[in-house]
């Protein structure tokens, strides 16, 4: 699934009160939460049921302790958030929801609300984004991967702290993909292609014939693109609105030795001309987004794909085909049902030629604990092979 493009989040700060003192500093979350209106300074002193109490009232926590203690306090935080507390008892479970998609809609805000808790334990960073705190890991190079260049002394949250360390350790480690016979490495806020069951897909369907030239429409990590450039296709144009994708992509093909077969250009869907093959990956699930990583993963109001078939003919040689891969969770989930797909598939001029179906087999869909297990156990996975009428 490709990052979608989201706007810039304007720069915001935080304030709070420190030895008798007012202070300041620039506030940074790449998941788009505003700064904490309250601010309490906590350290190795802090009680874990204290600074949950004070978490989940909103009241952010500004560490100034031993850095691995902090990470001990976000543990035991998430803890609590998922109900287990000292006692390690669970919760009495609520009333169990009366679909799957009221599931769904629970589990989102179960997840929100988790999130906005456990964003509650902040960290420091200082100039070239060090951390001034006891046995704080050297994290310049997984910051400047994600943020950029260093400007300014920030405080952002030790939750998204850890996101960049793990994304720095996935990018350097990369993703196995059996189809290239190589390593694919995700950039911070690039989807990873762990769900390799669609770029198999990808490189067994049949291609049409004689298809010299391809569109990808939403490169991400370049994957796809990649997948088809190792099947023979000596021009493949790959678009995407994301500036971190295009240049996680970039990196990619080039590791990849493709660099000079696949063309990326940044641009909304698809570029100009038309191809005998468009492949598309959009977002599978028809939601809003709880922060702009997100947007990779959920598409509002199916945009990204309702835009793909609505302008694929006009960017189809005749005879060509589109290949949409696309995950039936939504419809197993009641947010977009079969029917609809359909009519949507129908009303921008198009047929389906084919469809390959696979099931997925990542951990969750045998997860019986999962929340959405009924919705997952049932998902199928297809690439549909469509062409204009």
């Amino acid at each position: 699934m490709p990052a979608s493009s989201t706007p810039s989040l304007p720069q915001q700060h935080i304030q709070w009160e420190e030895n008798g003192e007012q202070r300041s500093a620039r506030w940074r979350s790449e998941a788009g939460m505003p700064p904490p209106k309250r601010v309490v300074i906590a350290d190795d002193r802090t009680n874990a049921d204290v600074a949950y109490r004070l978490a989940c009232e909103g009241t952010a926590l500004l560490w100034r302790g031993d850095f691995q203690n902090a990470r001990q306090l976000l543990q035991a935080l998430a803890r609590r958030a998922d109900h287990k507390g000292r006692t390690g008892k669970k919760a009495k479970p609520a009333k169990a929801p009366s679909s799957t998609t009221e599931a769904f809609h629970l589990h989102r805000q179960a997840q929100s609300q988790r999130a906005r808790t456990l964003a509650m334990l902040l960290i420091p960073f200082d100039e070239g984004y060090t951390i001034p705190l006891r046995r704080a890991p050297d994290v310049k190079l997984a910051c400047n991967e994600a943020y950029g260049r260093y400007e300014e002394p920030f405080i952002a949250s030790m939750r998204e702290l850890l996101g960049l360390i793990g994304a720095h350790e996935w990018r350097r480690t990369g993703v196995e993909i059996p189809a290239l016979g190589a390593r694919i490495h995700p950039h911070y806020g690039v989807f990873s292609p762990v769900r390799g069951e669609y770029v198999q897909m990808v490189a067994d369907a049949p291609l049409p014939a004689g298809v010299n030239l391809a569109f990808d429409i939403g490169v991400g990590t370049g994957v796809l693109s990649a997948v088809l450039a190792k099947r023979g296709i000596k021009r493949v144009v790959a678009t995407d609105q994301d500036q971190r994708a295009l240049s996680c992509a970039r990196e990619n093909l080039a590791l990849l030795g493709l660099d000079q077969q696949v063309e990326l250009r940044e641009a909304d869907l698809f570029p100009e001309g038309r191809a005998p093959l468009v492949v598309c990956n959009p977002p599978w699930v028809p939601a809003r987004p709880s922060s702009p990583i997100e947007y990779a993963v959920y598409d509002p109001d199916s945009r990204m794909l309702r835009g793909f078939l609505d302008g694929l003919a006009a960017h189809l040689t005749p005879g060509g085909e589109g290949w949409l891969i696309l995950s039936d969770l939504a419809e197993h989930l009641g947010l977009r049902p079969r029917e609809q797909l359909l009519e949507w598939i129908a009303s921008a001029g198009l047929k389906v030629v084919d469809r390959i179906d696979v099931r997925p087999v990542h951990p969750r869909a045998s997860d019986a604990t999962d929340p959405l297990h009924t919705a997952r156990a049932a998902e199928v996975t297809s690439l549909w092979r469509l062409a204009a009428v």
